[in-house]
């Protein structure tokens, strides 16, 4: 073993209170780090999910109506009311599908129509959003088939899908009956072919899946769509992808970043917290590292002028205490990495979905893992460069008088 290893070894040992003491402060960091991003970047990642499992990442409608200000001939100001927005189909529709087909990124197009009605059996009434779509192309943007409690994601001719608060209010199962009346005050009986559970309450309650024909039908809405929803391959490339097809179309459209802008919001605000406890934990563990090895120096000084009088260079004097730094953050990060699976094993058996499902996987991503224990050995090295640079400029006639 070279002579740096066997004196850095050696140093170790004999302060075994020191050494236990800084590794433990390394572990307890880089389990800390390891355990946040993971369980952060699992949640960020869990949340964006469920609010996309609901939604297409961007949508297509016609513009607003809006008034416009004519000044009276006497040049009196004229107070003018917003305009109620009724539904309207988007222009050119299909040919827009076409478009939107075509451009890069984009992985699924489903015109859709959708208007606000009565779902009705017996005495019970309740408001619903009537959605028309062709089951085949929505699938491909939200994938109902996964969120399916019985039967199948499947309309055709007055079949209809429902969720499953809705089932229950109505006191309705695969098979049954109910009147569907829209604003237009035009209704159809509909039969129930399938029941779904999205994992949101509001929209198990309110959503109601038709045809395109039949939808169209009911609202008023002859050959149109009122809205064209569009699935992107990245997530975080729907807000490019929206401003392209805006200024294609001229119409307006929003993508889920948009329209989640708060939820976004929240998420970075979460990233930037994390983002600090990590520095913050990598500044005490830095400090840890050389405050002990500091104080080594001074506890060695005489030993550390003894080798330099027997003709150690500098060099290897502070190649003895980089050695130490290096150990420390090696040793501590592996330790730390287990650690951290430890924890999260744990704590997603402990805490779980309302569904009963983990809230987060008990897995270490394996690349973030060996970025975090190089990052150990990099600080470790780092926080033991001031005190080995101290040790080598030792005078040795000095260091073994005291």
């Amino acid at each position: 073993m070279p002579f740096e290893w066997l004196v850095a070894l050696r140093y170790l040992r004999e302060g075994r209170l020191q050494t236990v003491l800084i590794l433990a402060g390394v572990v307890g960091g880089v389990a800390v780090i390891l355990f946040l991003t993971t369980l952060i970047s699992q949640l960020q990642a869990s949340i964006i999910e469920r609010t996309l499992g609901s939604q297409a990442h961007v949508v297509i409608r016609p513009l607003e109506e809006v008034n416009r200000n004519v000044l009276p001939a006497d040049g009196t100001a004229a107070i003018v009311q917003p305009r109620a927005q009724r539904l309207r189909s988007v222009d050119q529709w299909e040919a827009i599908v076409r478009l939107v087909a075509r451009t890069p990124d984009v992985v699924a197009v489903s015109p859709v129509v959708t208007g606000a009605g009565f779902a009705i059996r017996g005495t019970a009434s309740k408001a619903i959003a009537l959605i028309g779509v062709d089951a085949e192309r929505y699938r491909r943007v939200v994938r109902m088939d996964d969120y399916m409690k019985r039967g199948r994601f499947e309309v055709a001719g007055v079949g209809a899908v429902i969720g499953v608060e809705l089932a229950r209010d109505l006191g309705v199962d695969l098979g049954d009956k109910i009147r569907v009346r829209s604003a237009e005050n035009r209704d159809e009986l509909l039969t129930v072919t399938g029941v779904f559970d999205i994992g949101n309450r509001d929209l198990n309650r309110r959503w109601v899946f038709t045809t395109i024909k039949l939808a169209q039908s009911l609202l008023d809405l002859a050959g149109g769509v009122s809205n064209v929803d569009v699935t992107v391959n990245d997530i975080f490339a729907a807000e490019r992808v929206a401003d392209l097809l805006r200024a294609q179309t001229g119409l307006t459209v929003e993508s889920w970043m948009q329209t989640n802008a708060q939820l976004l919001a929240a998420l970075r605000n979460q990233s930037v917290s994390n983002t600090l406890i990590r520095a913050f934990v990598v500044v005490i563990v830095a400090v840890g590292i050389a405050s002990v090895l500091v104080v080594s120096v001074v506890q060695k000084q005489r030993e550390i002028g003894i080798l330099r009088a027997m003709g150690t260079s500098p060099r290897r004097i502070m190649t003895v205490f980089l050695l130490q730094g290096g150990i420390y953050g090696l040793v501590g990060s592996v330790a730390g990495s287990g650690l951290a699976f430890g924890l999260l094993a744990f704590f997603s058996r402990v805490y779980r979905n309302a569904d009963g499902s983990a809230l987060f996987a008990a897995e270490l991503d394996p690349m973030v893992a060996l970025r975090v224990c190089g990052l150990a050995v990099v600080i470790g090295l780092l926080a033991a460069a001031l005190p080995a640079r101290r040790a080598a400029r030792m005078d040795p006639v000095q260091a073994i008088r005291m």
